[in-house]
Order: structure tokens, then sequence, then C-alpha cells
């Protein structure tokens, strides 16, 4: 839900008893949206984190590391110049608006300064701005009086708040009242959202519940009454703050509210509701742009590939040009410059037939013979160079088709960090400007069935992996026809009983694009007699003394356990 100004109220609350008194050690822009202020506060080292994007707009305190850029945009180091060791003096709401005001003392050397960072929490329209004497330094999002003539936002002006909507202020207990009498019965809370003022539907509705129920009659006499009561559910301290789950998804926040999962604070809630969305979001992007660019690169090897399936195809009369060049040579005597065909015993025919070969009646007829075996030398040539790049062209498609596999199975950022690595070092993708230090695998994913422990692979370069640090006597299982993840469980030496097999053999189904069918051929064999050929791309392998099964897909979900290492 957006932050109003009711939820708000309770945010800056919260904000000012954990960071009030801390001193401003580090700001970073992590994206054009989010600035990140890191605060020494409370002993510990605090991020307040003030989003602007349409529909993550925040103000709330993260522990999620963030990235800064190579270089920082100009209105970071504006922040940095200005309130880099800066003292937080206090957070408070500007009246019941979506608006925050950070108070910061800033002492330098030989001066000092109160300066005022305003986070405007309002959707679309979301902005960070820094003051100094009531005058605007700088702002995230810069308007003139060109485009926004009734309010500027430019450094050297000073700072106005928007202008406030026609709605009554719930603080203005007889203009709440005048607002509640006008009203004719029905949804209580869509009135409220169109009456009031800092307050989004979800709100109203929680209101609504609390006050006087969904729908009613018209206030009238009551409506003091009402307006008393719902300035005092506004402005009261108490809260509640939870998360709202669908389908164990997160779907909405709340201040106030005992429906749903339930947190120790307002900011809490918030940063886990907003950091899964985000992370949601991040997850869906990343892909969709691994998939657009492997999708761009099939379509490219297909069409190499039709383009060589042509070539060979062309040279399917190969071995007819070689005979006709033979067959006229031996026959050079019968034949003289002028003839458009003829008709010769072709002695490569088991059963004594005759040739009709064409000819061009403007060469002589050794010059005819030599065309035809001009003709077959280019085309053996062309075969020759065809196979291997055909073979070629053939294993590139496997593979790009099986990371489009592994993209459209991929559940969380762990399932597309190997595979965005791969990218990179098979030249797909752009090296990355600034080296990563170096980091640990991403983990398997880890079953734990009948005692044995079954890994699968998320992708390509943990198949590979999971091969190399299988044991010989380990069980390797793969789908048969189907791109599938590997799985491998782990024998230390033991048997490993039929339910343990057929559970591995299911969750190697289940990793793969036959997931939706029932009946799918899993084979699967020791590790001992699985191979790697040289160069081959990654996830390739060829294996030998292997037995199948036929499964169902079955994930095994509930034996599955925490991301391990394997």
């Amino acid at each position: 839900m957006p932050q109003d100004a009711f939820t708000l109220r309770h945010i800056a609350r919260e904000l000012d008893a954990m960071l009030a008194g801390g001193k401003v050690n580090k700001i970073i822009q992590p994206s054009r949206d989010e600035t990140d202020i890191l605060l020494y506060a409370g002993g510990r080292t605090r991020k307040l984190l003030l989003n602007t994007n349409a529909s993550f707009a925040r103000a709330c305190v993260s522990d999620i590391p963030r990235s800064a850029p190579e270089t920082a945009p100009n209105f970071c180091m504006l922040l940095r110049k200005h309130l880099t060791g800066a003292t937080l003096v206090r957070v408070k709401q500007e009246g019941f608006e979506r608006i925050l005001s950070f108070t910061f003392d800033c002492t330098g050397e030989f001066t000092r300064a109160e300066r005022i960072l305003y986070a405007e929490i309002m959707g679309k329209y979301s902005n960070l701005v820094l003051t100094e004497n009531g005058v605007i330094t700088g702002a995230l999002k810069i308007s003139s009086l060109q485009e926004n003539f009734k309010r500027a936002l430019f450094p050297g002006v000073k700072y106005m708040p928007p202008e406030p909507q026609d709605k009554a202020n719930p603080a203005d207990e007889n203009a709440l009242a005048e607002r509640l009498s006008a009203f004719a019965g029905g949804d209580v809370a869509e009135f409220l959202f169109g009456h009031v003022s800092g307050l989004a539907l979800p709100t109203c509705r929680l209101i609504a519940e609390e006050i006087t129920g969904e729908r009613c009659g018209p206030f009238g006499e009551n409506a003091r009454k009402y307006a008393e009561r719902i300035r005092d559910f506004i402005f009261s301290d108490e809260t509640c703050p939870s998360v709202e789950r669908a389908g164990g998804e997160a779907k909405d926040f709340y201040a106030r509210n005992p429906r749903g999962e339930r947190y120790d604070s307002v900011l809490a809630a918030a940063d886990a509701y907003y950091t899964e969305r985000e992370t949601k979001r991040d997850f869906f992007e990343k892909r969709r742009k691994l998939e657009s660019l492997l999708l761009s690169r099939k379509k490219k090897e297909e069409k190499k590939l039709a383009i060589l399936l042509e070539r060979e195809r062309e040279c399917g009369d190969m071995e007819k040009n070689r005979v006709y060049g033979e067959l006229i040579t031996a026959n050079i005597y019968a034949l003289k410059k002028g003839m458009e065909r003829c008709e010769l015993a072709n002695y490569y025919d088991e059963n004594g037939g005759t040739a009709k070969i064409p000819l061009d009646k403007n060469l002589t007829p050794a010059q005819n013979a030599q065309k035809y075996f001009k003709k077959y030398n280019k085309q053996k040539r062309t075969l020759a160079a065809a196979g291997p790049q055909r073979a070629e062209a053939e294993a590139d498609l496997r593979y790009t088709e099986s990371m489009l596999s592994f993209l459209a199975r991929a559940e969380n950022m762990l399932d597309l960090y190997d595979a965005e690595e791969e990218l990179r070092e098979a030249g797909l993708l752009p090296p990355e400007k600034k080296k990563k230090a170096a980091v640990k695998a991403v983990p398997f994913r880890a079953f734990r069935i009948g005692g044995f422990s079954v890994f699968a692979g998320r992708n390509n370069v943990q198949n590979d992996r999971l091969l190399r640090e299988a044991a010989p006597s380990d069980l390797w299982l793969h789908t048969q026809k189907y791109h599938s993840s590997h799985v491998v469980v782990r024998t230390e030496g033991k048997k490993v009983p039929e339910s343990v097999l057929l559970a591995a053999a299911e969750i190697c189904a289940c990793f793969s694009d036959g997931k939706a069918g029932d009946k799918i051929p899993v084979d699967y064999c020791e590790r001992r007699y699985v191979k790697k050929p040289p160069k081959a791309k990654a996830g390739f392998v060829v294996y030998t003394d292997f037995q199948t099964l036929l499964v169902t897909p079955d994930r095994h979900a509930e034996e599955e356990i925490a991301a391990a290492q394997g």
C-alpha cells in the first residue's frame, strides 16, 4: 500500500526514535530513484533508505546491501557535500501530509548550518529536496516554472510544499465533521478516500471497519461524533504492524491491522514488504533480459543452421556431377562442340542403364567435363566445411535451448547468478566494468530423502560443478530427450533404496522441460560412467551403462532443505 500520511506519521515517530542523534557516515545512490544515508546511531550503523519510485516510494530503515555506481550522480554528490559528517537532529511529518523532514546539524571547520532534507512520498510525484534557511539547495527531480507554473523546484528558489488537496484535514475536527455531514450513505471507505486528505483507500477501509462498518446510512446529526472517533483513530499512537499475504506472497502492509503476518515495528513491516516486492521485480526484470538475449541468439542460430542445411541439400547431386564428368571424359571421342545433351552408357549403374547429360553447346566436350568436375569439387569443399559448421551450430542451439530451459524454471535470484556469469564467460554478455570480489559459489538445490543427500543443479555451471564434486559411486540422473538439471544422489558407499532412487528421478523430472507431463523417462547410472567431452559447452556430457525409469514429476518440497553447498 502507498505510504499515506497515516502510515508516515508512525514511520516518522519510529525513525526519529531510532535515528535522531545519529551521525552521517556515508551517502550512496544505488539507482536513479533510491538514495541511502548511512548513519551511526544507537551504537550501530543504520541505513536510511529513501525511495522515490512511483511504485516503491518510501522512507524506511533497511539492512539489504546495495552497491554504489562507479560514478556518483549529481544529487548524491550534493548530499555528500552538505550532509557528510552532519548530525540528524530530528525526523518529523510535515502537518498531515505525505512529507517527512530530516533536520541535520551541519558543522564545518568555520561554519555551522541547519539543513533540512524533505522526502515527499507521493507516488509518481515523489521527490527529495535539500534546503537551507528555507531555500532549495538541490533536488533529486528538478522542475522549472515552465514545467510547473505552480511550483518550481530548482536551486535558489524558496521551498514551497505541494498545494493541499481539496479535502478535509483530519486534524481539523470541525472541517472533518462538516465533510462527514455531507455523507448520504453507502460505502464509507470510498467517501473517506474522496473527502479526507492523507488517507489511502486501504487505510480508509480499516477506519470504516473500526468505526462504522463498511456501509451505513447518512451520518446526519452524528457527523461530529464520527469525526471525533475517526480523528482519534488516525492520531492514536497505537500500532499493529503487519504484512498481508496471499499464496505466500506479500500483497500489502499496514501500520495498524491485526490480520496478517505481525512485525515488531511499522518500519520492519514496510521494509519486509518492499524488499520482497523489489526482489521479485528485480528477479523478473533480470530473467526477462537474459531470456530476450537468448531468444535473439536462438533466432540467429536457427537461421545459421537453416543456411547450412540448405547448402548441404544443394550438394546432394555432388556424386552425380562427378559421374557425369567421368562419363563425358570416357566418351569424349564420340562427342563434339555444339551438342546440348547426350545419352551415354552409365557403367556406374549396376543395371546397365544410360545417363542423359545436359551439355553447354558453347563448350567443347573436355570443357563440359571440367565444368562438372569443378562443380563436384566445389560441392565437396562446401560439404566438408558445412559438416563441422552444422555440428557446431547444432551444439550452440542445444546450449542456448538448455539455458532458456533453466531460465524458465528459475525461481529466485540464486538461480540467475551463475547463469549470468556463464553468459559473460561465453561472451554473450559484456564483462563487468568493475571486477567483483570473489564470492561464495551459489548452493545447489538440496534434499534429504531416506537418509541420503540428493542435490540438483540450478543451471549448466552448477551441473558441471555437481558432476566434478560427485564421487565415482554416486548416482547421477538426467531426463531423456529433455533439458533438465543434473541430479546426484550421494551414496557414501551404501546401496540406494528403490524409494530414494524413485524420488530423485521425480525431482529430476520436476526440474526439466517435461515437468508438466507424465511418465517422463529419466536415465540414471553411476557417476563413473558420465564423461564430459573436451571443450564441450557447460552442462553437456555423455554417459553409458545407464538404466531408465518412467516417473511423474514431483519436487518433493517436504524433503527440500535450506540451501547448502553440497
